[in-house]
């Protein structure tokens, strides 16, 4: 199962958050992850803890990928993560364009697109990073057009990516057709769902508003009608989640990228119900 699945982290901001996370990654180690990501805050907020954090997972035993953002970053400062990156022994990147923190106005860096990022890994450390990149099935919320995100998509493979991963949805269609139409476009590399438990219904549709991921209307009005009952929705999400999953593996899709949210129950939960294999560790 090791190349089907794969976890996404944030840095933990204190110690009991901390304690949680490694909590957490412990259990989930019974997944045989391909790898684990580690989150990356608007701007580098969470620059150090991401660092922090990856050195865990990798003492852990973990294939640890942090996330990097190139907004309000300039060459010298990417290089030199890159550089502290590679004398740590990581091997995989998550490269993204980031947003803005609040504040921060108009200095965003030397690069503006994710492309550029990725170009600038490649000429930097040549063929020393598997580079993971971002795909929106949904249309990432600040893209002119369906056609535009998919050419910026198509831009983040042709300078180097090696594999994408999604934008968690709800929609298996919309994750086939972005497949589809990427193929068409010449892209050949692996596109992996991610997958978005459902645990809180206020966090999920705040999450999803800020992000462009559509929640079906259906599923909003199931969240609406458990109100405060935890254990509903938690049953309720589950079985949703588990199914789309199943219906994305049954259909061809190359993997499975969690996030986790650091919590490991909902998770393996989710594995449990799926028609795979899962190893103890």
């Amino acid at each position: 199962m090791s190349s089907l699945v794969s976890l996404e982290f944030f840095p933990p901001r204190d110690n009991a958050a901390q304690e949680k996370l490694i909590r957490s990654a412990k259990q989930l180690q019974a997944l045989q992850p391909g790898y684990v990501s580690v989150t990356f805050g608007a701007g580098g907020s969470t620059r150090a803890g991401t660092a922090d954090a990856v050195a865990i997972m990798q003492k852990l035993g973990f294939d640890a990928a942090p996330h990097l953002s190139c907004i309000g970053a300039s060459a010298q400062d990417l290089a030199d993560i890159l550089q502290a990156y590679k004398r740590q022994g990581v091997r995989r990147i998550v490269a993204l364009r980031g947003d803005l923190p609040s504040g921060m106005g108009g200095d965003t860096g030397e690069f503006h697109y994710a492309s550029q990022l990725v170009r600038f890994i490649r000429e930097t450390t040549g063929d020393w990073f598997h580079i993971e990149v971002a795909a929106y099935p949904e249309m990432h919320p600040q893209a002119r057009n369906a056609a535009a995100d998919l050419g910026h998509f198509v831009e983040k493979v042709q300078a180097g990516a090696n594999s994408a991963i999604t934008q968690y949805f709800f929609n298996a269609d919309a994750y086939f057709s972005f497949v589809e139409q990427a193929a068409a476009r010449g892209v050949g590399v692996p596109i992996v769902p991610g997958i978005m438990p459902i645990t809180n219904s206020a966090q999920l549709l705040r999450f999803s508003d800020m992000c462009g991921a559509e929640v079906p209307r259906w599923i909003r009005q199931r969240l609406a009608e458990f109100g405060d009952d935890k254990a509903s929705i938690r049953a309720f999400g589950e079985e949703v989640v588990s199914r789309l999953c199943q219906t994305l593996l049954d259909q061809g899709a190359p993997g499975l990228h969690f996030y986790t949210l650091n919590n490991a129950d909902t998770t393996l939960a989710i594995t449990r119900n799926l028609n795979i294999s899962v190893e103890a560790a």
